[in-house]
């Protein structure tokens, strides 16, 4: 890179209000909906989740840690967090949300309430 840039040294409260908007990835199938978030650089501590009546919240810091003595000359990222909320539709069950992370990837599956999935009706004949 041969592009340098002054980085700020201060001391800067956190910026509550400014947050990065993770990209992802929603494929739905017969039984449940499958959410896929990118979050690279945030480490599994400090990534969290929530479900609050029907809305869920994806919520994680960045944690690239430098090696002792080196300083970042350039920063294109200036937002140390990601933050996203979604509304659940009443056709989801948010009592069993699921999740996995792996390599920055957040993969959450929110299975479709009993009410809402492919039912086949039985025909009587009379």
């Amino acid at each position: 890179m041969s592009e340098t840039t002054a980085v700020s040294k201060e001391n800067k409260a956190p910026r509550e209000e400014g947050a990065l908007v993770p990209p992802v990835d929603v494929i739905e199938d017969a039984g449940d909906i499958t959410l896929y978030a990118d979050l690279p650089g945030v480490p599994r501590e400090k990534l969290h989740l929530h479900v609050d009546a029907e809305t869920l919240s994806i919520e994680g810091e960045l944690g690239l840690a430098l090696p002792e003595g080196i300083e970042s000359t350039h920063a294109e990222v200036s937002l140390p967090r990601y933050r996203r909320t979604f509304t659940l539709s009443r056709e989801l069950d948010a009592d069993k949300v699921t999740a996995e992370f792996a390599n920055g990837v957040l993969k959450l599956r929110i299975p479709k309430a009993e009410h809402a999935l492919p039912r086949k009706i039985e025909i009587s004949v009379a």
